[in-house]
């Protein structure tokens, strides 16, 4: 397989899409490493994340994100390494820090007979912070809830619950905010509400974190994204920077009918212009190009010479994912959830 030369991404200030303000560090984290038996989750992990922006961390499942944010909020101890958040030593003050953070639970049971504010005012009571009915509803109303206030528990969708938990994490006014997989298990409608929620509280006051399998999640919530794999980041910046690092301009995909047509096209892809660089498996051709047009008609050309039957080409932008293979150097074993599917 031949593989593009990657140019390192270079960032500038008006690259970031919501983020404007000055490059504060709030949270640091310098070579964290975690191990659960033999088992290495996290190595040599570095992060600097600014305040006011929304960082992505990105990768498949088991790249390591869930472990470095349990360990930034303090729910784990690392077996090495030094994190500071906003100040405080979050492996010796961690009571301190946990005042600034606020985490959106991965699940949030409440009797199926609670409205969702009575259910608000109860989390937030377990926390020891006192909300007043005003607060309630700004903060259902924060999570695009306010007329489902009355609803009881049962009576609402997963979608809807998911912004509830999102509602849970805003208690207590917190300066950071984690969101491990927030859309997890939403189709694409929920997910797209779930991201104007979140826009919608982008005022440059509070730093986001979010750990996230989902490209498009990334590039449409982060100002910076970390791609993450086999515990350790890779690299950061912003999705910009990241896919323009690449030289690409688009990935052309075909299909083919068995191994024989790949034996005869193979040698000839680099022939095609356009083409630079190309991954080949028994059904499928995926090559990526700086011509898209002129690449899909010269593997027509090219396919009618040998004999070979191809699908119809399908054409996609490069994103976070090309990045990641080639940041990598391979692609995941453990697969990236679509964007419009549901997980499992």
């Amino acid at each position: 397989m031949a593989r593009a030369v990657r140019k390192g991404p270079e960032t500038t200030s008006s690259e970031r899409k919501y983020f404007t303000g000055p490059e504060e560090t709030v949270i640091r984290v310098r070579g964290l490493r975690k191990g659960y038996g033999g088992v290495i989750a996290i190595d040599a992990v570095n992060l600097d994340v600014y305040r006011g922006e929304v960082l992505g961390i990105f990768g498949p499942v088991g790249a390591g994100k869930t472990t470095t944010l349990e360990i930034i909020e303090g729910l784990r101890e690392p077996d090495a390494g030094e994190i500071e958040v906003a100040g405080y030593d979050a492996l010796r003050e961690r009571d301190k820090m946990k005042r600034i953070i606020g985490v959106m639970p991965r699940r949030a049971v409440f009797p199926a007979s609670l409205t969702l504010k009575d259910g608000l005012r109860i989390f937030a009571d377990r926390r020891g912070v006192n909300v007043s009915p005003e607060s309630v509803r700004g903060l259902l109303n924060m999570a695009a809830l306010a007329v489902e206030a009355d609803l009881r528990m049962d009576e609402i969708s997963y979608g809807q619950q998911r912004r509830l938990w999102f509602a849970l994490a805003l208690v207590g006014d917190p300066k950071i905010l984690l969101l491990d997989d927030p859309t997890a298990e939403l189709d694409w409608r929920e997910r797209r509400e779930f991201w104007r929620v979140v826009h919608s509280i982008r005022d440059g006051r509070m730093t986001v974190i979010v750990a996230t399998r989902h490209a498009e999640e990334a590039g449409e919530l982060c100002d910076r994204v970390a791609l993450m794999d086999r515990g350790r980041v890779l690299v950061c910046d912003t999705p910009h920077a990241l896919i323009s690092s690449l030289d690409e301009e688009a990935v052309v995909s075909v299909g083919l009918e068995g191994c024989v047509d790949v034996v005869r096209l193979e040698p000839n892809l680099n022939l095609l212009h356009g083409v630079l660089s190309w991954d080949v498996d028994s059904e499928e051709i995926s090559l990526r190009t700086d011509d898209a047009e002129a690449t899909v008609a010269g593997l027509h050309t090219l396919a009618s010479e040998l004999g070979v039957s191809l699908t119809v080409p399908s054409i996609r932008s490069p994103g976070l994912e090309d990045a990641f293979v080639s940041y990598a150097g391979r692609r995941s074993e453990r697969a990236f959830e679509p964007f419009d599917c549901v997980s499992a």
